[in-house]
């Protein structure tokens, strides 16, 4: 059965969807996430181009200004709805590695 898009997001989606709470241009994203994840997280220009399309078409952020070639986004209802099922999956993996982690321990 093939995945459905979004149904997890990258490190790079998600840091993406994660600045975009506030409006920002693809390279404020860039610095922004660099800035977040102290450098572990890269992301280049191809590839943050191609997500912020993604993200558009599924209606996950949406386009706010357009100044020359500089554009703005902003996360949308349904990105934030992303976002936190996403969080929400890491926190029950990490609920999972702490339960297992600590019954290990024990055997």
């Amino acid at each position: 059965m093939a995945r459905e898009k979004f149904q997890t997001l990258t490190e790079q989606m998600f840091y993406s969807l994660l600045c975009l709470r506030k409006e920002r241009c693809g390279a404020d994203v860039m610095a922004q996430v660099d800035e977040m994840t102290r450098g572990r997280v890269v992301i280049g220009p191809g590839t943050l181009y191609n997500l912020l399309d993604s993200f558009l078409t599924a209606g996950m952020i949406e386009e706010t200004a357009v100044e020359g070639r500089r554009r703005s986004y902003r996360i949308t209802a349904a990105g934030e709805r992303a976002l936190a099922e996403e969080a929400e999956r890491l926190e029950t993996l990490l609920g999972d590695y702490r339960r297992f982690r600590v019954e290990g321990e024990t055997r």
